[in-house]
């Protein structure tokens, strides 16, 4: 990380309270420090952060590939605020302290190749919120690159703010896929959160026919919910792969040509990865959004994708996706993504709030971690 600058502010008295992970598998709470500011940082109040299926990977799992767990870490990046203070040399004029902004939970170094050419979301040196070694926004105070905070337009809410970076990771993968022509069918495996607000844009995009598949029943019933006019398909654990492909097939009709010419995978699951490989067109695109624990998968369809000259794609987070995504919110395109909202945890609570997601018993969708101090 960076190296903190001295400094004193006038937040040192009020607690800041934190979740964290540590090594061997521990969660739990505690006082993070309230470090200064920096001349190009806004100083946030974090309203609002939503627990990803990644913060579990690093619970339960001790990292994710090669970013592993070896110290304690404050975890959280699906994230919004208000701004309590401005760096003096913060260039965009337009941000006031007050605002309420969505968070972006990267910055990357500014200077590498990838970062000249657009592809910021790519730098082999970004600082990720909540990914080792920087520390997340499941916090009450947070120092954030102004680049990387985004004003919320009049209407959109904290948990609408925060929900941005779900939509985005949909939103970049089907810029990936290069959109998602009108009328050509398409497949969304996956109906967690990212694979409903992939859903969700495939839907408004003008993708037709839609499958949406999940192992969970009662995940398809959401989708219904959400898209009335999507088809969905219960993944059989006892069928492999190519015959639960096989099936889905059959949904979309009998000529390969009627086969989706898109298949956003949003899972990262090596079955369901395989799945689709064995589902899309020929001459398809197959884009990979979801993210794995492991480096490596079994299986995978190589040859048949071959044959097909299918387009593998993946995808890594998001990039300038934040404004078109903020639009669509306040246009109501995707009001729906508020239903995504199943539970609130005060910040003071935090540790309840992974706890949930991990909890079979407990039916759970996105589940938020608020903060309810007001600062003045």
């Amino acid at each position: 990380m960076a190296p903190i600058h001295e400094g004193k502010s006038k937040w040192d008295d009020v607690p800041n309270p934190c979740l964290m992970v540590g090594p061997g598998y521990t969660l739990k709470t505690g006082e993070a420090p309230i470090h200064p500011l920096k001349p190009t940082e806004v100083r946030l109040q974090v309203k609002c952060t939503g627990i990803c299926g990644s913060d579990i990977h690093l619970w339960k799992k001790g990292g994710i590939g090669d970013l592993v767990i070896t110290e304690d870490l404050i975890i959280g990046h699906e994230a919004s605020g208000q701004i309590l203070e401005i760096g003096s040399q913060v260039s965009n004029t337009t941000l006031k302290v007050g605002d309420r902004v969505a968070i972006e939970p990267q910055v990357p170094c500014g200077s590498c190749y990838l970062c000249m050419n657009g592809n910021y979301n790519l730098c082999e040196s970004v600082d990720f919120l909540g990914m080792p070694p920087t520390n997340g926004s499941i916090q009450r105070f947070l120092n954030l690159d102004s680049k990387f905070v985004h004003k919320l337009p009049e209407g959109v809410s904290y948990e609408e703010g925060a929900l941005a970076e779900v939509v985005s990771v949909g939103y970049h993968g089907i810029e990936k896929a290069g959109g998602l022509p009108l009328g050509k069918p398409a497949m969304v495996a996956g109906c967690g959160p990212i694979g409903l607000a992939t859903l969700l844009l495939a839907d408004i995009s003008g993708a037709y026919p839609i499958v949406a598949t999940d192992v969970n029943a009662e995940r398809l019933e959401f989708a219904k919910k959400l898209v009335p006019g999507v088809f969905t398909y219960q993944i059989n654990p006892s069928l492999t792969t190519k015959e639960n492909a096989a099936a889905i097939r059959k949904i979309f009709g009998e000529t390969e040509y009627q086969m989706p010419s898109t298949v956003l995978e949003c899972t990262g699951v090596a079955s369901s990865i395989n799945t689709c490989g064995y589902t899309v067109r020929r001459n398809g695109k197959l884009v990979i959004v979801g993210v794995s624990s492991s480096n490596e998968i079994d299986a995978f369809p190589f040859m048949p994708l071959s044959f097909g000259e299918v387009d593998v794609k993946f995808v890594n987070r998001y990039h300038d996706s934040w404004p078109p995504v903020l639009n669509l919110i306040q246009s109501g395109k995707l009001k729906k993504i508020n239903e995504f909202i199943t539970h609130k945890v005060k910040l003071e609570d935090a540790a309840q709030a992974p706890a949930i997601v991990f909890d079979p018993k407990t039916p759970s969708m996105k589940v938020f971690v608020v903060d309810e101090m007001e600062l003045n």
